[in-house]
């Protein structure tokens, strides 16, 4: 018996309203569990420090902790992009995204009621770190599974618009994650560290029922029961046993994995520049007021709703790979500039260098990665590529706030060293980029076989 669904629509105008409401899923999905992982690295950068991890004679140190722990997040990762994507190759994308959206909410909310270091010593920040864990675990699989849901219902010449929409949902999420913290924030520092900072987190339950109830209505892709059928017809004729997704990567999909992982890279080096590393260089080393960083972030991820989108619909004209080199190169380009005008103390140009940097540089790379990596493997191995593609560079990158904030401390504030860190991730990416095949014009059914 397949996976096949004999309900599905086969009209186009059936296909395409499917299309549509997998892309609508992929993407509340997405925003619910982003939003949940991002307010991490705001407290993380705001308040974990003085809460889990106090040091009154340098504040800094606990900075350093919490984005310690905050990188402990995408240890996990790797491991949670095997699991899920072994489930979601073998038996389907759904359950693996209903489970990863459970995991995520239950832990971010159980943040929200965590007990300080000055209530019960080292166990908060021990619990800290468990909770920190699983959200780990559970974005590792989230990202692979939301972009195949939304690359594999497209339309053939609209995968890349289509695979944007798990990214807005990453920039709905960091918009409401930074807004938040935007508002609570304005409160006096006593009331802000002691119930203040909870009330982001304890906000995701609410969140998190929406985001189930729109996972549990969508149904498998077309590709994957494709595929699935083929696997079952192959088993019953010649009884060969189904080889291991994991396996099957490492096998024949290595080129791709490793181009993939250096694009990854490269976006993720420059992103967390704007999602943390710029609002831990202004709280400590300029005047400018943490709530106007948290705002412009805000402002930035609006703009990248449309530039996500954008990006992703030119990368089905003129190939993924242009748009990614395109995204590498400007964001290299505005990189120093961007921490220039922190260090000048210019209000009014940091909203303007925060929203080129994150809408444009961080858009053009970001918003084509789901269409692009989808398109380097096959159906049966796909959740476990593009989530190993994902996840793996983040053990490195996890760590880079950290490693920032300990550069800031030994260079007395000075960016220098971190930008050019960042300019040769970007370059990385952009090599990788130039390297990977061009795949916009492929079969979805078909695509991965020729890239091994």
């Amino acid at each position: 018996m397949t996976n096949t669904d004999p309900s599905a629509p086969q009209t186009p105008e059936g296909r395409a309203k499917l299309a549509k409401r997998a892309a609508v899923a992929s993407l509340v999905g997405t925003a619910v569990e982003w939003y949940d992982y991002f307010i991490f690295g705001t407290a993380s950068a705001l308040v974990f420090g003085r809460l889990f991890f106090p040091n009154p004679d340098d504040p800094i140190l606990g900075t350093l902790s919490a984005f310690a722990v905050f990188g402990v997040g995408f240890v996990a990762r790797p491991l949670g992009a095997v699991v899920f994507g072994h489930f979601g190759d073998k038996f389907g994308r759904k359950v693996a995204l209903i489970t990863t959206l459970m995991m995520m909410g239950v832990s971010t909310f159980l943040i929200g009621l965590l007990p300080t270091a000055e209530q019960i010593g080292m166990w908060a920040a021990a619990l800290l770190v468990l909770m920190r864990l699983i959200q780990g675990f559970a974005v590792g699989g989230e990202w692979g599974g939301a972009s195949l849901v939304a690359v594999e219902y497209a339309p053939e010449d609209k995968r890349g618009a289509y695979g944007s929409f798990p990214q807005i949902g990453n920039a709905i999420g960091l918009v409401f994650s930074t807004g938040i913290f935007a508002v609570v924030s304005l409160l006096p520092d006593e009331q802000l560290f002691s119930w203040g900072w909870r009330i982001p987190f304890l906000l995701s339950a609410v969140l998190i029922v929406v985001g189930l109830f729109i996972r549990f209505k969508l149904t498998e892709t077309p590709a994957f029961q494709a595929a699935q059928a083929q696997v079952e017809a192959e088993q019953a004729a010649v009884q060969v046993k189904e080889k291991m997704p994991l396996a099957e990567i490492f096998r024949h999909f290595k080129k791709p994995l490793l181009l993939a992982m250096g694009m990854r890279f490269g976006e993720a080096v420059f992103g967390y520049i704007v999602l943390t590393i710029g609002l831990t260089f202004v709280e400590n080393y300029t005047d400018i007021p943490r709530t106007h960083v948290l705002i412009a972030s805000s402002v930035a991820a609006g703009f990248a709703i449309y530039t996500y989108y954008f990006f992703g619909k030119i990368s089905d004209r003129v190939g993924r790979r242009t748009v990614f080199i395109f995204g590498s190169a400007f964001g290299a380009a505005v990189v120093f500039p961007f921490f220039w005008v922190l260090a000048a103390d210019n209000i009014v140009l940091m909203y303007v260098v925060y929203t080129l940097a994150y809408a444009i540089g961080v858009g053009a790379v970001y918003g084509v990665e789901p269409a692009f990596f989808s398109e380097l493997f096959g159906t049966k191995v796909r959740y476990t590529g593009v989530s190993l593609a994902a996840q793996i560079p983040s053990i490195l990158v996890g760590f880079w706030p950290f490693l920032a904030t300990a550069l800031f401390a030994a260079t007395n504030g000075d960016p220098w060293p971190i930008a050019l860190l960042t300019v040769v991730s970007l370059g990385i990416g952009l090599l990788c980029a130039y390297l990977a095949p061009e795949t916009n014009r492929s079969d979805i059914n078909e695509i991965g076989e020729e890239a091994r």
